[in-house]
C-alpha cells in the first residue's frame, strides 16, 4: 500500500482513540478533513496506476511492430520446446515406452447356406472372441513404431487344430475363427518427413507387416479406420513396404498424392530343420510377390478421387478338388478407383451434410502361365469387372451411431484378393453376383463400449467367388453346370449372415 495513504489511516485511527475530548463540532469537521484527504490520494493512485497499464500497452505495441518475424520464430520455439518437454515427460512417466490400447469384440452370427443342389448348411449362433492389442510409440518427430497382436477364436474351439486346407494360409492368419494363440498382426516402423531431395514434399516410408485388411471403404462398416490399401481389390494381412509423398504443395491440387507398394505374400524356403535351411524349394510354389501403387488427384476432404493398380505374380490354386496341393498358375493385374462424397451438398440439411456415399468400380485381368493349366479354368487372359456402391448415415435414434446399407456386384471372371474380409460366410466384395448389406452401429457407453446389427446377403451366380486363380477352386461355374459336374453339393448359391457384437475399446 502506498506510503501517504497508510500514514492517513493511522491518522484516523489515532484521532478516533481521543474523540472523547473533543467537542462533536470538532470531531465532524476533523473526520471531513481527512475523508478528502483520503479520496485525494485514492485519486492519484488510480491515475497513477492507469498510467503504467498505458505505458505498458505502448510498450507492447511497438515491441510488436518491430519484431513481428522475431516473435513468429519465438513462438514456434517455444511451442517445439513445449512439445519436447512433453515428450521426454512421457518417456520417463512410461516405463516401456509403448502406449497400449486394448480392442475386444464378442459376435454372434446366425448364418444360412443354400447350395446349388438345394441342399442347406446353418449354424443359429456361432459365437467369437476377438481381441486386438495395439502398441504404438513415436521416438522423435520423425520416426515411430506401430504393433497389433490378435487373438480370434470360435467359443469352445480351435479350428486350425485340424488342419484344415489352407486354413492357416498367411493371408488370414488374425482374420479367421482360429485359436487361442495370440499373435503379430502387424509391426511395422514409420519415417516421415515434411521435405523429400530439398523439395517442399511431405513423405513416408514404412517397412514391416503392414496393416492391409479393413481398408479404405470397407473400414465404414466395420468401423475402423482405414488402412491404406482400397479394400474392394484387396484386403489381406501383408508383409512388405510402401512409401507416400504428398504432391498438393507442388501441384496446388487439394490431397494429391501417390504411394507406392510392394511385399511378398508367400515365401518358398525349406523348413530350418534341413541341410539347406530356407533354400528355395522346388517343390513348391515360388515366392508371391506384389507391387503397386495408390494415386490420389484430387481430395479436398468432402470429395475425393482415389485409384490403385496392383500386379501380384506367381498366385497359385490347389492341384485338383481332391488334392489341395498347391501349384503355381499365373499373374494378376488389378485396377480400383473410386469417388467419395463426405458430406451431400454444402448447408441443404444436417443430416446430409453428415452423410457419406462413395461408388467405386475394379477390373481384374489374369496373366495365366503357359505350364500352370490356365487361371479360372481358361488357358487365355481373362477380363472381370466388379462395382460397389453405398451409402452411409447419421443414426437415427442417438448423435453419434452410423447406418450403412451397401450393394455389391461382380461378373463371371471376376477375382479380388480379398480373403481377410471380416465375412464369416464370404467375402462381399469377391462375388461374381450380387450382394446386399445393411448396418447399425450405436454406441452404448460414450465412445468406449459399441454395438452393431448387420444384414449381409449374398446371392452367387458363379462358383469360385471365394477360390483361388487355377481351374481347380477358382472356375466360374453356374448353379446348373454345378450339379451337372457332380459338385453341386458343393457350391453355395445363396448366403445370409445376421450378426450382432458388442465391443469395446479403450
Amino acid at each position: 500500500m502506498n506510503k501517504p495513504l497508510l500514514l492517513s489511516l493511522t491518522a484516523t485511527l489515532l484521532f478516533s482513540a481521543n474523540v472523547n475530548a473533543e467537542t462533536m463540532y470538532t470531531r465532524f469537521q476533523t473526520m471531513e478533513l481527512h475523508v478528502k484527504k483520503l479520496q485525494h490520494e485514492l485519486d492519484a493512485l488510480k491515475a497513477e496506476q492507469q498510467q503504467i497499464k498505458e505505458d505498458a500497452i505502448l510498450a507492447k505495441k511497438e515491441a510488436a511492430q518491430s519484431k513481428d518475424d522475431d516473435e513468429e520464430e519465438s513462438v514456434d520455439d517455444r511451442l517445439s520446446d513445449i512439445e519436447e518437454t512433453l515428450s521426454d515427460l512421457n518417456k520417463a512417466t512410461n516405463g516401456n515406452h509403448l502406449k497400449f490400447n486394448v480392442d475386444y469384440r464378442y459376435t454372434v452370427e446366425n448364418m444360412q447356406y443354400k447350395l446349388a443342389d438345394g441342399s442347406t448348411a446353418t449354424n443359429d449362433a456361432f459365437m467369437t472372441n476377438r481381441l486386438w492389442i495395439n502398441m504404438n510409440w513415436a521416438a522423435t518427430k520423425h520416426i515411430s513404431f506401430s504393433g497389433q497382436l490378435a487373438y480370434n477364436k470360435a467359443f469352445g474351439a480351435r479350428s486350425g487344430a485340424q488342419n484344415a486346407a489352407n486354413d492357416t494360409f498367411d493371408w488370414i492368419t488374425n482374420e479367421n475363427a482360429y485359436d487361442d494363440t495370440i499373435r503379430v498382426r502387424s509391426a511395422y516402423f514409420l519415417y516421415k518427413n515434411d521435405t523429400f531431395l530439398g523439395g517442399d514434399i511431405p513423405w513416408t516410408f514404412s517397412i514391416g507387416r503392414r496393416p492391409s485388411t479393413n481398408g479404405h471403404l470397407v473400414n465404414l462398416r466395420d468401423d475402423d479406420h482405414a488402412s491404406s490399401p482400397m479394400a474392394h481389390s484387396i484386403n489381406v494381412e501383408f508383409d512388405g513396404l510402401s512409401s507416400k509423398f504428398g504432391l498438393e504443395n507442388v501441384t496446388g491440387v487439394d490431397g494429391m498424392y501417390v504411394k507406392f507398394c510392394a511385399g511378398r505374400g508367400m515365401s518358398n524356403a525349406k523348413p530350418r530343420i534341413n541341410a539347406t535351411p530356407y533354400a528355395s524349394n522346388k517343390n513348391t510354389t515360388p515366392d508371391i510377390d506384389l507391387a503397386g501403387l495408390i494415386f490420389v488427384p484430387y481430395d479436398n476432404g468432402q470429395y475425393s478421387l482415389n485409384t490403385q493398380y496392383y500386379y501380384a505374380n506367381n498366385l497359385m490354386d490347389a492341384t485338383s478338388i481332391t488334392n489341395p496341393t498347391l501349384k503355381t498358375v499365373g499373374g494378376l493385374h488389378s485396377f480400383t478407383a473410386n469417388i467419395i462424397a463426405n458430406g451431400i451438398g454444402d448447408g441443404i440439411s444436417d443430416f446430409l451434410d453428415d452423410t457419406l456415399f462413395f461408388v467405386s468400380g475394379a477390373v481384374s485381368i489374369t496373366n495365366p502361365n503357359k505350364s500352370g493349366g490356365g487361371m479360372l479354368g481358361r488357358d487365355n487372359a481373362r477380363t472381370g469387372y466388379s462395382y460397389w456402391t453405398g451409402v452411409q448415415f447419421p443414426s437415427l435414434i442417438s448423435e453419434e451411431g452410423r447406418w450403412g446399407v451397401e450393394y455389391n456386384h461382380g461378373s463371371k471372371f471376376w477375382r479380388s484378393m480379398t480373403y481377410g474380409e471380416d465375412t464369416n460366410i464370404g467375402s462381399k466384395l469377391a462375388v461374381r453376383g450380387d450382394a446386399y448389406e445393411a448396418y447399425f452401429t450405436e454406441p452404448l457407453i460414450e465412445d468406449v463400449l459399441s454395438m452393431q446389427v448387420r444384414y449381409t446377403y449374398i446371392d452367387y451366380k458363379y462358383a469360385g467367388s471365394n477360390g483361388f486363380f487355377g481351374g481347380a477352386t477358382g472356375t466360374p461355374l453356374s448353379m446348373d453346370q454345378a450339379i451337372a459336374s457332380g459338385v453341386g453339393s458343393a457350391v453355395v448359391d445363396t448366403a445370409q449372415d445376421i450378426r450382432f457384437y458388442i465391443r469395446y475399446r479403450y
